[in-house]
């Protein structure tokens, strides 16, 4: 069931009029069955990899809190840690690193000959996965109470309106707010409304405008012109920002109107000045869970210089990974891990040289947001491209080939809109 259908709209009616009809004690209960429902439209035996998770983690949660510290409580996370992530690489990296393997092996004159698995890709289990696995870390390292309620527990790992695009909440957020009453508040429900109307409109009216014209040039990059791929490469970017934060404000506006508060994922990430202030304003539920739960366990900067720069290419590596099995996204992210190296390096001797030549601040922060917008453009191509040979065609194409002709249709009106679109989400 997706958001911008029909069916959404009577599903999500008929939960708000009974959620506010009955009592605060099956409140949890009802929310929990819709949101079943809400993952069973897709696939309904994978709601078993949900109740899984589910089960796992809050039993390993429980243990936790009662152990005392020492190798039991160590051997519980990682318990949880093993089971989430092995199901993980199953559903979504399994086939990635067998095909890895197997041309590694082949480049070596070696036949590993793994058994393939003909699986699906269960939808927003990257984003469970994660919503469960900080539950039980939180636990370990002390900074939530455990929670006794197994139901409430269950609601927290697939609650409906962000179970399969997020934002990747926090027990210490979400699984508190389960535990008090919400009354039905007018204001709340106009502003929830009016904050899925807005996600509905990027999602449906820009993010799907631009995606006929960049999934027709990205499908065959080699017909076109560096100037019909750098056209499609700023309207990816447009797209994909319109299309996840579309879908994180619907999100957020229908837990709004229940009466809960998510955390905020976007924050006008184009207009950034630097790549540490894009990774603090795009998919910000995700950047704080690496950093949280990965970069800071390996020691985030307080460790040598070495160490520092490992840290940080291995959690870009990671979210490269998080967001697809293939090696354009692991490309993805050492590109952004490298610009981020590159920036922390360099933003030292540029303020020095904006200090010195006493530049006016305001053409200096427009060069900067440019600057880091192309260069997070420049790596949308590998997150866009079908292969490493197509990204590496577009990018060529684009630096020698911009006086070719350009393409802008079929349907040309299309197209324009899209510009128009884009226009009017910046003035916005």
């Amino acid at each position: 069931m997706l958001f911008n259908s029909f069916e959404f709209v009577v599903f999500f009616a008929i939960v708000v009029l009974l959620y506010f009809a009955l009592p605060f004690r099956y409140r949890w209960l009802h929310l929990l069955i819709s949101s079943y429902l809400f993952y069973m439209c897709w696939r309904w035996e994978y709601i078993f990899l949900i109740i899984g998770q589910t089960v796992v983690n809050y039993y390993c949660g429980r243990q936790i809190a009662k152990a005392p510290p020492g190798p039991g409580r160590k051997g519980w996370l990682a318990i949880s840690l093993v089971w989430s992530l092995g199901l993980l690489f199953f559903y979504k990296y399994y086939d990635f690193a067998r095909r890895t393997i197997e041309d590694a092996g082949s480049a070596m004159g070696i036949d590993p000959a793994l058994p393939m698995m003909d699986v699906i890709l269960p939808v927003g289990i990257s984003f469970y996965t994660f919503q469960a696995l900080s539950y039980t870390i939180d636990i370990y390292r002390g900074d939530v109470e455990e929670e006794c309620h197994f139901g409430r527990f269950a609601l927290f790992v697939a609650f409906f309106p962000q179970l399969v695009a997020g934002p990747i909440e926090r027990a210490s957020n979400l699984l508190v707010q389960f535990r008090r009453e919400n009354q039905l508040d007018l204001d709340r429900l106009a502003s929830g409304l009016k904050l899925m109307l807005w996600g509905l409109f990027k999602k449906v009216v820009i993010a799907d405008r631009l995606a006929i014209f960049v999934n027709q040039v990205y499908g065959d990059p080699s017909a076109y012109s560096g100037s019909t791929l750098l056209l499609a490469t700023y309207f990816f970017a447009f797209q994909i920002y319109c299309d996840f934060s579309g879908y994180s404000d619907i999100a957020i506006g229908a837990a709004r109107v229940l009466g809960y508060d998510l955390m905020q994922n976007f924050r006008l990430p184009y207009l950034a000045r630097s790549f540490a202030g894009f990774w603090r304003r795009w998919h910000i539920s995700l950047s704080t869970w690496f950093r949280d739960y990965l970069y800071v366990p390996l020691g985030g900067n307080r460790v040598g210089i070495h160490r520092w720069v490992f840290n940080i290419i291995l959690v870009f590596t990671v979210s490269g990974l998080w967001h697809g099995a293939a090696w354009t996204f692991v490309f993805w992210g050492l590109l952004h891990g490298g610009f981020y190296l590159a920036e922390r390096l360099i933003a030292p001797h540029g303020a020095k040289l904006v200090h010195t030549l006493r530049l006016p601040g305001g053409p200096v922060k427009l060069f900067r947001i440019l600057l880091t917008f192309h260069l997070v453009l420049l790596a949308w191509v590998f997150f866009r491209a079908q292969s490493m040979e197509d990204a590496v065609l577009i990018v060529h194409r684009i630096l020698t080939d911009l006086t070719g002709p350009l393409y802008t249709g079929p349907p040309q009106v299309t197209t324009g809109l899209g510009i128009m679109f884009i226009l009017f989400l910046l003035g916005i």
